[in-house]
């Protein structure tokens, strides 16, 4: 039997005709704009991003290049978005307020970026710190520790390990505030959270017998799991609203990176750790106990596919940037020593592939 067309039948394919070259074009387009792309993409660290911003705009200013769009992703989102592979639908750099994995360089391995340029920019502190309209507060890293992790040395008997008591600070030792515990912070996927589970939680904790004779996976674990009865939260990634939520609470701790610190000091002050403030020398000199590198990461493939790469890293290692005068340290960043931002340049400038240590 034969099936006559319809009228019906042939306006529906001639629709159907239509949306799909409709839709041929819309992806056309998109392709296009996509292989034209003009600006230099870059994600992660939220303590790096105010750096990286002020750099991009001068160079959108001073040059004729586009100026860089810069997102804040946090360290380990920045990575699996700079991870995710070669070409232009990839960011080109992602900020770091911790150096790469060896796991997040197999994972940018497994999808094609095998050259990353490593560039250490300063050095960052981390801070507690609180309103300036509450009592001054000065902690050790002991303290620290006992505040916020899971589980901690049971007060009767420091033998074993108990989930978290202290619910206010006067209750872990006499003359710290008689408030409660609240420490607003940085989520899981902050570099921030990283580097303060590892200089000031993992410091705190080695020093408590109980923890320092577990095995080293067992000893990790008890220094960086931090609690989750409401007294340590995740304020994530956006420090402006932690500084809010300190003014609106003047009994709450918050935790960020020194620059930030810098840039609020009217609103905000430092707690003092082991007995040390968090100043500009302090931190440069290393006497003050939670410092950490800061990086950026670049693909070096990108470098002949996007328009102003080499012009950016010459612009952001330029000694009007980071030097010890520079524009970077008027917004808190601390420098590297002269040789050392001598060497980071010239590898950045030549573009020189990471190789971490074994």
């Amino acid at each position: 039997m034969v099936r006559h067309r319809s009228v019906a039948d042939g306006g529906m394919n001639s629709g159907l005709i239509a949306l799909l070259t409709l839709l041929t074009a819309l992806t056309a387009c998109e392709a296009s704009a996509q292989a034209a792309r003009d600006y230099i993409s870059i994600v992660g660290s939220s303590t790096v991003y105010p750096f990286s911003t002020v750099v991009a705009e001068r160079f959108g200013r001073n040059t004729t290049f586009r100026t860089p769009t810069v997102e804040s992703t946090g360290t380990g989102g920045g990575f699996k978005l700079f991870c995710g592979g070669i070409g232009v639908a990839h960011p080109d750099i992602t900020n770091a307020s911790r150096r790469i994995k060896q796991s997040e360089v197999d994972d940018c391995a497994a999808n094609g970026v095998r050259e990353i340029v490593e560039v250490q920019i300063g050095y960052d502190g981390i801070v507690l710190a609180n309103s300036r309209a509450a009592a001054h507060v000065s902690l050790s890293l002991e303290q620290v520790f006992l505040a916020l992790a899971k589980n901690v040395p049971d007060p009767a008997d420091p033998a074993r390990l108990v989930p978290n008591p202290y619910g206010r600070w006067s209750e872990i030792e006499q003359g710290l505030p008689d408030s409660v515990i609240e420490v607003l912070g940085p989520p899981p996927t902050s570099g921030t959270r990283d580097a303060f589970l590892e200089l000031a939680m993992q410091v705190g904790c080695a020093s408590f017998p109980v923890i320092a004779a577990l095995g080293a996976d067992a000893m990790t674990a008890a220094c960086h799991t931090i609690r989750e009865d409401g007294k340590y939260i995740d304020a994530g990634e956006n420090d402006n609203l932690i500084v809010q939520k300190l003014e609106a609470n003047p009994a709450a701790l918050g935790i960020f990176g020194y620059s930030f610190l810098d840039q609020n000091s009217d609103k905000v002050q430092a707690v003092h750790i082991n007995g040390v403030e968090p100043t500009f020398d302090n931190i440069s000199e290393g006497s003050y106990a939670i410092s950490r590198p800061l990086y950026f990461y670049v693909k070096a493939a990108h470098a002949s596919m996007i328009p102003g790469i080499r012009e950016f890293l010459a612009e952001f290692t330029n000694e009007s940037a980071w030097g010890d005068y520079g524009y970077l340290t008027d917004r808190g960043l601390i420098p590297l020593d002269a040789d050392d931002r001598r060497a980071v340049a010239a590898a950045a400038r030549s573009l020189s592939p990471l190789h971490l240590p074994d």
